[in-house]
């Protein structure tokens, strides 16, 4: 992991960032929430046959309990979108994690089910809270009628619960019909204590990148009576009895890894957008990937959850 943090550092190096803005867009539980924009690249293509490209509103990931919006490894990837005309709105969400001690084994887990499930919900409130405040704000000139929500580990699974949120009806503070134009997940799920998620509605695309060997964020379902995990695999097959419109990027031998693959599938990620998201074209791919040049970060393929919110 060190070498990569030096690689993509050298990387920083090489590029000449953007300008960022920032705003508070609110104030809960005595913590500012901050948004950072990151505005596309002075003569990048911001529209594909006068279809202005959608804005990706991004949550960092880091188990709840820790990351930012500007953690130094995910800023060649704003950069990356900047490029091909994307701006990038980085966010803050309470960690609703943090300082949390998790019991032993499997009870312990289960037993974290109901603080997980406050945390991701936490997240879905401030998400909808940044997006009401971005359509309040118009003179910042985010049109939030046309966001892709992005995610990582954590941040995924608090875009796919949005997602669910917004099939089940639109939340009191967002524009009437409001609706996203896309998810793009990178190992993500959704927590619940009530069962499988139910979707009211047919959701908007949703791209999945998930790792079959994933110990920290289920790939299909993790936990027992209703309470638990449902993973990207598990979601997809739902997508597909809805009539969906999803692509799954099932990933062999790698497992929270790709959490943080995000700069290394832009051509997975290019093709989404623009096809799915901007055409509207119903493109369903369901591919398993055997990429031995993708990278493998150990500590991230064996750590427990007892040792992620514990320590080692």
């Amino acid at each position: 992991m060190r070498r990569v943090l030096v690689i993509i550092v050298s990387l920083l190096v090489a590029v000449q960032l953007s300008a960022v803005e920032t705003y508070a867009y609110a104030q809960k539980d005595s913590t500012t929430l901050y948004l950072d924009i990151h505005r596309p690249t002075q003569g990048s293509q911001t529209a594909i046959d006068s279809v202005q490209k959608p804005v990706i509103l991004y949550l960092f990931g880091g188990g709840f309990k820790s990351g930012s919006r500007n953690q130094v490894y995910l800023l060649p990837w704003y950069q990356l979108l900047n490029d091909n005309g994307y701006t990038v709105v980085a966010i803050d969400y309470r960690l609703g994690m943090k300082d949390y001690k998790m019991g032993k084994g499997f009870i312990g887990v289960a037993k974290s089910v109901g603080r997980f499930c406050e945390s991701q919900n936490m997240g879905v409130e401030d998400v909808f809270s940044a997006i009401s405040y971005l359509s309040d704000h118009a003179e910042i000139g985010i049109d939030v009628n046309n966001l892709v929500l992005s995610g990582s580990s954590a941040g995924a699974i608090i875009s796919l619960a949005s997602v669910q949120t917004l099939s089940n009806g639109v939340p009191e503070g967002l524009p009437d019909g409001f609706t996203l134009r896309g998810v793009m997940s990178f190992a993500g799920a959704i927590i619940s204590e009530h069962g499988a998620p139910k979707f009211k509605t047919t959701p908007c695309p949703i791209l999945f990148f998930h790792g079959l060997n994933d110990n920290a964020v289920a790939y299909k379902h993790y936990g027992a009576f209703g309470k638990g995990m449902w993973g990207s695999s598990y979601y997809a097959a739902r997508l597909a009895k809805k009539g969906g419109n999803y692509c799954i990027y099932r990933f062999k031998d790698r497992a929270h890894d790709v959490a943080a693959y995000m700069n290394l599938l832009w051509p997975e990620e290019q093709a989404f957008l623009e096809k799915n998201v901007m055409k509207g074209d119903r493109r369903i791919i369901d591919a398993l990937v055997d990429d031995p040049a993708l990278p493998v970060w150990k500590e991230w393929s064996t750590m427990t959850p007892q040792e992620m919110y514990n320590g080692k």
